[in-house]
């Protein structure tokens, strides 16, 4: 846990990798990895990873900072709804805002790893 004052190298941070559920997984053999480094308040503040591949997610509400690798969030169509956002692509420095119940297709080209608060 990162407490005050507290310095952690989030891009040399080593996660402890599971492969993604096979319900999930669109393509490849996706792994993500997590670590939730402490809390501000009422908010979480971690660091994930997913490796290269394709998988779908149901997203909660953060706010996230990509420090490395390239990707793509597709945003999946709800019937009746729509999805109404255009695709992000994922490069270092994106800043990202997503909120729960969106449905996505993560796809990653290269390792992404970000900083989340959520």
């Amino acid at each position: 846990m990162l407490g005050p004052g507290d310095l952690v190298d989030a891009a040399s941070l080593v996660l402890r990798h599971e492969r993604v559920p096979g319900e999930q997984v669109v393509a490849g053999e996706p792994s993500t990895g997590l670590v939730e480094l402490g809390r501000v308040g009422e908010l979480a503040v971690g660091v994930w990873e997913m490796t290269p591949g394709a998988m779908s997610d149901t997203e909660a509400d953060e706010v996230f900072v990509v420090i490395t690798g390239h990707g793509r969030i597709d945003f999946v169509e709800t019937p009746g709804e729509g999805s109404g956002h255009a695709p992000i692509d994922l490069a270092t420095g994106a800043v990202v805002r997503l909120t729960a119940g969106m449905r996505t297709v993560w796809t990653v080209e290269k390792t992404v790893r970000k900083i989340w608060v959520a």
